[in-house]
């Protein structure tokens, strides 16, 4: 089930991978915008007797609340500005692709922490599989709870903590989440956060290039960068696929929520 956007073509090619019927729902379309409930709807397309459901929402906790009322697996494709499992996941195993292991690494998280759900299952995954986190970016875009609730390191230069990373994972700034402005222009932006060549090339280390996509590029990182041999964007992209067909391999027939 959706209830936002989501490729509808990449959902329905990772489940018909592995034998699947696959039932797309939009919110715009239905009867949610004439006043039903979540809990009405989803019952709803239960009663089409699916197994499992993969829900995006733009309401944080969503998928857990759902998760309390139905007798169904859901697999949370992103809950507002909250968290986003799957991509936590693939973001991990690249890494343990391309390095070896996650432990003892050192993952710098730049950009818009505060608006970013990725942001939030990427700090709790790599803590628990023994990394080492850093969130950078402007102090208006990460909350002031991080260092002391999340455990993780908080920077405000993004040259320093590209050069104490081993990974950068670089996040857009997601101005459709923004109810004010919160720095003065892209062009600002760019110029103090952006990741370009000139500066990776004055680090004294090779520093490996992740991003969750979509990209904004010459805005928080450049094509010279994205598309460079540092940056791992398209094995994320890969692994992404094989990472959520084992989620819906996992939670086919089985109860609960990823």
């Amino acid at each position: 089930m959706r209830t936002q956007h989501v490729p509808a073509s990449l959902l329905s090619w990772r489940k018909k991978r592995l034998g699947a019927d696959t039932i797309n729902f939009s919110a715009s379309g239905s009867s949610v915008s004439k006043g039903e409930t979540l809990i009405d709807t989803v019952n709803n397309i239960l009663s089409m007797k699916v197994d499992v459901v993969v829900m995006r929402h733009s309401a944080s906790g969503a998928p857990h609340f759902l998760a309390k009322h139905i007798n169904v697996p859901i697999l949370n494709a992103g809950d507002g500005i909250n968290e986003h499992p799957t991509q936590a996941l693939l973001d991990a195993f690249s890494i343990r692709e391309k390095l070896g292991s996650v432990e003892g690494k050192k993952v710098a998280i730049c950009g818009d922490i505060m608006h970013s759900r990725v942001a939030l299952s990427n700090i709790y995954c790599l803590k628990k599989l023994g990394a080492e986190v850093t969130v950078v970016g402007p102090p208006t875009l990460i909350p002031k709870y991080m260092a002391a609730a999340l455990g993780v390191n908080v920077s405000y230069n993004i040259r320093e903590a590209l050069q104490w990373c081993d990974v950068a994972n670089i996040l857009r700034i997601q101005l459709e989440r923004q109810n004010t402005p919160l720095f003065s222009s892209l062009r600002e932006y760019s110029l103090a956060y952006g990741v370009n060549r000139q500066l990776l090339d004055s680090l004294n280390k090779e520093v490996v290039i992740m991003h969750p996509g979509p990209i904004n590029r010459g805005v928080e990182v450049d094509s010279d960068v994205a598309d460079s041999g540092q940056s791992i964007i398209l094995d994320q992209v890969e692994n992404g696929v094989a990472v959520r067909m084992a989620a819906l391999y996992l939670l086919a027939g089985k109860k609960g929520e990823l």
